[in-house]
């Protein structure tokens, strides 16, 4: 993984984590029809990261000899 790689997943966990936090003071605040689509939002931003984590651990191990990650790993593309 490079610095960039790593810079990227430091980027989407930020983007990530506020908008969990928006969602949580939605959330508190009562605020039902706002906080449904927020979430939909932190979930989405939430996907994108763990598909890009997906794809680096795929290069890491195919780069290492180790083959790649199962075809069926819970990735949408």
């Amino acid at each position: 993984m490079t610095s960039v790689d790593s810079l990227m997943l430091d980027a989407k966990q930020a983007i990530l984590d506020e908008q969990h936090r928006r969602f949580q003071v939605l959330h508190r605040e009562g605020r039902v029809d706002e906080a449904v689509k927020q979430i939909q939002i932190t979930l989405s931003c939430a996907n994108d990261l763990l598909n890009d984590s997906l794809d680096l651990l795929d290069q890491a191990l195919e780069m290492h000899g180790c083959g790649s990650l199962p075809s069926n790993s819970p990735r949408k593309e």
